[in-house]
């Protein structure tokens, strides 16, 4: 009998093991030819029913088909597009962008005004002036942001028999996954932290501009112009200061993803500046040292407007609770990643300055440097909206991963480099279509205009190049990744771009088209070693969210 009743249930199990079979190679078929397999399979199913097996419903094995074979097949052809574009993703990271790009371009120029003003004084002052601008960019204004707004760094260990590891991070790193891990209480921390970092390192800028005459005149520039840019960086000095509290503040509100303020708190000054500029230098008195303290003034009336903001907001509730000595104790170590943090962009920065230093040794020096300087203009601009994408994704990520959201911080990474991509798709047209019109605006000479013309190819791939590595060095700051980007760019900028931009220039006589294929070159490792990185990471590792019972952190 028992024999008897295994033969029915044995037959049975065949019949449903066929029925699968049936299924799971059906759902690749053609629609017609899958319409009529489920036919089939209605029939078989009504069969299996009227002997007796009620247990083979169709419920099971529908559901086999939706998760088996093609399904998983089309799942996975959505996951794939769901993984590199994402609709609303990409209309909340262009909401989030546009306001920063708007930002950055108001405060870059604040300090172009004021030399504005001080050209109209005459041609030793115009000098003076764009000489003490340049100078102070290149050891102030550019190295500030970097080292002190994303290089304050906290760290707060947990009884050592849970884990004995530190927090470090920037404040773009800390602040971002200190939200998405909902530690509010420890933003206004990092940031005061972040602010007294910034003082101590204007302090030592400061130095350098007050005694910037003999460094100038080392470099080989003109003595009385020096003497004039030093007397523009002394008067400069009170918005080195301002300025790096700005950068402390504007990311502790980016990372909150309170990005509109921000352009108020920027245009604003700079509606304003032009009056306080005018007044300084025409009816003051004060001439030539007005443009630099008007200066001062429009940076430090834009910072009292954020601080206000942040102090008498009630959005803020949470994340600023007032000053604490707590800051104290997150500086120091927090310098271990504010300086890769600083190197990271300094290092790419720099080189392109030194592309200009050696465009003046060639025989054309006069047409060189132009060139080089409008190529390097002309890239600075295209890195301000491309830094409107870089906050964007570096907030974005390191918000996810302190929520503990790996998944959602890959899509955003990826939709990002869509992003940068149609915009260097955008350059390219621009520079394409309109690159004598561009070029008119720097000179008038048809010779100028020309070489620029033969220059445009090689800086549209530049371009390009820059607005993907601005995204990839967002990913790396949302992730904590600083040093790893350093490192990068002082092998792709100064190990592998500047010998290469030697080479081609002066040894092959490509001249400035060499200079600037050496560049690409640097450019081009760059993006590859942080795709690289980004691509190699294990993401999953990277779940920042503490969870125990203790004051929670990031790691």
């Amino acid at each position: 009998m028992q024999d008897q009743r295994a033969g029915p249930a044995k037959s049975k199990e065949k019949k449903r093991a066929k029925l699968t079979t049936v299924i799971i190679k059906a759902v690749p078929l053609t629609t017609k030819e899958l319409r009529q397999k489920k036919s089939e399979l209605r029939v078989e199913r009504r069969r299996v029913k009227m002997g007796g097996d009620e247990r083979a419903v169709a419920a099971p094995l529908l559901q086999q088909q939706q998760d088996g074979g093609g399904g998983d097949g089309e799942r996975r052809r959505r996951r794939w597009w769901w993984g590199w574009w994402d609709g609303e993703e990409a209309a909340g990271q262009l909401a989030f962008a546009a306001p920063m790009v708007a930002t950055s371009m108001a405060y870059y120029a604040i300090p172009l005004v004021s030399v504005m003003y001080a050209g109209r004084l005459g041609e030793l002052e115009l000098a003076g002036a764009t000489l003490g601008n340049s100078w102070g960019t290149v050891t102030g204004i550019a190295l500030m942001p970097w080292l002190n707004i994303r290089g304050v760094l906290a760290a707060k260990g947990l009884q050592k028999d849970k884990l004995d590891t530190g927090l470090s991070g920037s404040l773009e790193t800390l602040c971002g996954q200190g939200y998405g891990a909902k530690m509010y209480h420890m933003m206004g921390v990092y940031l005061q932290a972040s602010i007294i970092t910034s003082a101590f390192f204007s302090v030592l800028v400061s130095l350098l501009w007050f005694y910037s005459e003999p460094v100038l005149i080392f470099l080989r520039q003109d003595p009385e112009v020096t003497r004039t840019a030093t007397l523009f960086l002394r008067y400069s000095i009170p918005a080195q200061f301002a300025y790096g509290f700005i950068q402390c503040t504007l990311r502790f509100l980016q990372t909150q993803s309170v990005v509109t303020p921000l352009v108020v708190f920027a245009l604003l000054p700079l509606v304003l500046h032009f009056g306080i500029t005018h007044a300084f230098v025409h009816y003051l008195g004060f001439g030539y040292a007005g443009a630099g303290m008007s200066t001062s003034v429009s940076l430090w009336l834009s910072f009292l407007m954020l601080a206000a903001y942040v102090c008498l907001s009630e959005r803020f509730k949470h994340t600023w609770e007032g000053f604490s000595t707590e800051a104290f104790r997150h500086v120091l170590p927090g310098l271990k990643l504010a300086i890769p943090s600083a190197v990271m962009v300094c290092f790419e920065y720099w080189a392109f300055e030194v592309l200009v230093l050696v465009a003046g040794l060639m025989p054309n020096s006069h047409m060189s440097t132009s060139i080089i300087a409008m190529c390097e203009n002309t890239e600075a601009i295209s890195y301000m909206i491309t830094y409107g994408f870089a906050a964007a994704i570096s907030t974005r990520v390191s918000n996810e991963l302190g929520a503990g959201n790996v998944a959602k911080a890959k899509k955003a990474l990826a939709v990002t480099l869509v992003l940068s991509l149609l915009l260097g798709v955008a350059f390219l047209l621009l520079l394409g279509l309109g690159h004598d019109l561009w070029a008119g605006l720097f000179s008038k000479s048809d010779a100028v205009i020309s070489e620029f013309a033969s220059m445009t190819p090689l800086l549209i791939g530049s371009v390009v190049l820059d607005s993907t590595q601005g995204v990839l060095s967002g990913v790396s700051r949302g992730c904590g990744w600083q040093h790893l980007a350093a490192w990068t760019n002082l092998v792709a900028f100064y190990i592998v771009g500047l010998p290469l931009s030697i080479l081609f220039g002066f040894k092959l006589g490509l001249q400035t088209k060499g200079l600037w294929l050496g560049q690409i070159c640097g450019l081009l490792l760059q993006n590859a070693v942080l795709l690289f990185i980004t691509l190699r990471t294990k993401w999953e590792r990277l779940e920042l969210t503490m969870n125990g019972k203790e004051d929670g952190f990031v790691c």
